[in-house]
């Protein structure tokens, strides 16, 4: 029988969260797929544009060699979830351009319509160890590390308001 001080490894809750945030947002999009957006329900989503699997139009990656934040709500085409991200058609100034999502590329996933929202955070390996992540009190984009584990956390959706 373990005892806490024979423990080698430690649950890490920071990447547990982060995977059941990415299944909510799977189940939230696949439910938009099949169903449409209901009501005034509309999303922003922050992308990281360096994530080596997204796939975006040159000059969308061009002008954006972040992040982007994507807005479905009035007009999109073509939604398609996978176990891994989603594909996505939206309109940029009149150009319908398809998008590759990966889930792990979200940094922000918001909701005003009922003030929801979920921030991605990174982390370095010395905060791996710390009982409880801090809470953010915007979506403002922070220095991430670039292979560092992403975090979820609340969001505050302060930028986000018309």
């Amino acid at each position: 029988m373990a005892t806490g001080s024979a423990m080698t490894g430690s649950i890490n809750y920071g990447n547990l969260m982060h995977q059941a945030m990415r299944g909510l947002i799977r189940e939230v999009l696949e439910k938009v797929a099949a169903e449409g957006l209901p009501g005034q329900h509309h999303f922003f989503i922050t992308l990281n544009t360096r994530h080596p699997d997204l796939q975006m139009a040159d000059w969308l990656h061009e002008r954006y060699p972040e992040e982007i934040t994507i807005v479905i709500q009035n007009w999109y085409d073509n939604l398609r979830v996978d176990e891994d991200g989603f594909a996505i058609t939206l309109n940029f100034g009149d150009s319908p351009e398809p998008l590759y999502v990966p889930f792990d590329a979200i940094s922000t996933f918001v909701d005003p319509s009922v003030e929801f929202g979920l921030r991605f955070e990174s982390h370095s390996e010395e905060d791996q160890g710390d009982d409880e992540a801090p809470m953010s009190e915007d979506a403002e984009g922070e220095g991430d590390g670039e292979d560092s584990p992403r975090e979820a956390e609340v969001v505050s959706l302060d930028k986000f308001r018309k």
